[in-house]
């Protein structure tokens, strides 16, 4: 059977076969000794959010005010998982904890990195392409920083973290 993007987005489906293909994908990258990894799941990530963001805009613009209400929707959407998101305005960080993380549901031996990498690209770029359509004087944007805790790691939960910035905009 043959789904629109559109389809997809209101399609049930689990995420077992994301999962998988995500650390299939990473094993075989890691036998053919790409050493980017990290790198190319974040970048899936964003390419990712540049095709769902043409069929899913929840919000016009996202500021201090609204950007923990914004991740907690975006997590719940995507990925059907209820997080909890600080705010470090010291440090200018978002820090996100998953304690049910779909893409990281499984401590792998051979397997080194955290699938939730793709989630840093998502969000960030996500974040960033509502804004950059933003005509306001200060925009916020984001990037990645890193997983902190996975629990592909042993962890109990996953933990991202992402930079803030607070700019001039268009």
């Amino acid at each position: 059977m043959n789904y629109t993007r559109n389809e997809l987005l209101t399609a049930e489906a689990t995420m077992n076969q994301m999962r998988n293909a995500i650390y299939h994908l990473a094993r075989f990258m890691k036998r053919n000794n790409v050493q980017d990894i990290k790198i190319r799941l974040r970048i899936m990530g964003k390419n990712i959010a540049r095709t769902y963001i043409e069929y899913w805009k929840p919000v016009n613009l996202i500021n201090l005010d609204n950007i923990r209400e914004f991740i907690a929707t975006l997590y719940k959407n995507i990925l059907n998982s209820n997080v909890s998101v600080e705010l470090n305005e010291i440090d200018k960080l978002l820090i996100v904890h998953d304690t049910n993380c779909a893409l990281c549901k499984y401590d792998y031996d051979d397997i080194d990195i955290a699938g939730c990498e793709i989630l840093l690209g998502l969000v960030s770029e996500y974040i960033n392409l509502i804004n950059g359509t933003s005509r306001q004087s200060t925009i916020l944007t984001t990037e990645p920083v890193k997983v902190q805790e996975s629990k592909t790691y042993g962890n109990n939960s996953c933990v991202h973290i992402f930079k803030y910035n607070i700019g001039e905009g268009s």
